[in-house]
């Protein structure tokens, strides 16, 4: 056995939760739900919202976070330094899942590139293989190694929170389809059913699904529960009185939040400065589900990334309509109070 603190490993903030050595598994119906966070953190600013919520959420316990899309490597960055001024994230392990081309803009880069330093040091006790095995994948881009490796540790027990396009569940699915099915489910935030992009905007193709729309089609079809929080349900802004209530908390996390807040709007490029939290919506589903009920449906994905209601057996429970208002009190409530659960 080896003793580390957060930034003992050369590759980052990645020794703690996810081997049987270090984690505590589930033993009680009342024991945190078992979660991995897969993201593409960086580009808008909910995602960085969503993580916080998780973070804030005692039902939850992360066992890692996995980056998708577009530079995995540099938003894994951004997640070592964001858990890293956070003791109860620092020992999160981030791995990053295979690059890919990509047209947006990564407007939190700057946050990702600077010093990565830790509010506090985390002593933990992990075995030398458990540490080899996490930095393999993460040099390695193996997001879905260590998904499927998470899987067979606790079959039936964890929830996948996909927050990104479906890069690393799509290579997943692919590689081990019998493993995957072990998941417990995935909530997703994805998909547009009857509302696109803005009021009364008809359905579109929403920005994860468009990036990768045969990932969608391989998590429909894999036997998997998939539980669907699309732009019908997740267009819930965040307004200056509530965002400036977050900031001034003055918490590590919220501190994180407000640098990478400034650095979204100072590389906004015509779009609102006002966060649209799709992503924590699906954090919220998994923590309390009243607050978005779901309708099951049958989706079908065309190459485009259109999401379309068909006839046919459910392959997803699909939440059409939220709670924003208990949304936006959980998320406050959690994020500026120390015991807001």
């Amino acid at each position: 056995m080896l003793a580390l603190g957060v930034a003992g490993l050369a590759v980052g903030a990645i020794a703690g939760t996810a081997g049987k050595s270090v984690v505590a598994r589930r033993t009680t119906a009342t024991a945190p739900q078992l979660v991995i966070l897969d993201t593409d953190i960086g580009d808008d600013i909910d995602d960085a919202f969503a993580l916080a919520l998780a973070l804030k959420s005692s039902e939850i316990r992360l066992l890692g976070i996995t980056t998708a899309y577009g530079d995995t490597d540099l938003r894994a960055k951004l997640l070592d330094r964001y858990l890293g001024a956070d003791c109860r994230g620092g020992s999160i392990p981030v791995i990053p899942g295979a690059p890919t081309p990509h047209t947006n803009v990564f407007t939190q880069a700057a946050y990702a590139r600077g010093e990565d330093v830790t509010a506090c040091l985390h002593n933990q006790m992990i075995d030398v293989k458990e540490e080899a095995r996490l930095v393999r994948e993460r040099q390695h881009h193996d997001a879905a190694g260590f998904l499927l490796r998470q899987i067979r540790e606790d079959p039936g027990e964890i929830t996948l929170i996909a927050i990104g396009p479906l890069n690393n569940i799509e290579a997943a699915i692919k590689r081990d389809p019998v493993t995957f099915r072990k998941l417990k489910r995935v909530v997703m935030m994805g998909g547009s059913i009857y509302r696109g992009y803005g009021e009364n905007a008809p359905p579109d193709a929403e920005w994860n699904i468009s990036r990768d729309p045969a990932g969608l089609r391989a998590l429909l079809a894999s036997g998997v529960p998939v539980f669907m929080m699309p732009l019908d349900s997740t267009q819930i802004h965040l307004e200056t009185k509530e965002r400036e209530e977050i900031f001034a908390h003055g918490s590590p996390i919220t501190d994180q939040l407000t640098l990478l807040y400034h650095q979204w709007s100072a590389n906004a490029d015509g779009h609102s400065t006002t966060p649209t939290l799709f992503d924590p919506v699906a954090v919220t589903y998994a923590i309390r589900p009243d607050l978005c009920p779901a309708t099951p449906l049958r989706i079908e994905v065309d190459d485009k990334g259109y999401t379309r209601p068909v006839d046919g057996a459910p392959n997803a429970q699909v939440c059409l309509k939220s709670d924003e208002a208990g949304f936006l009190d959980l998320l406050l409530s959690r994020l500026t109070k120390e015991n807001g659960q």
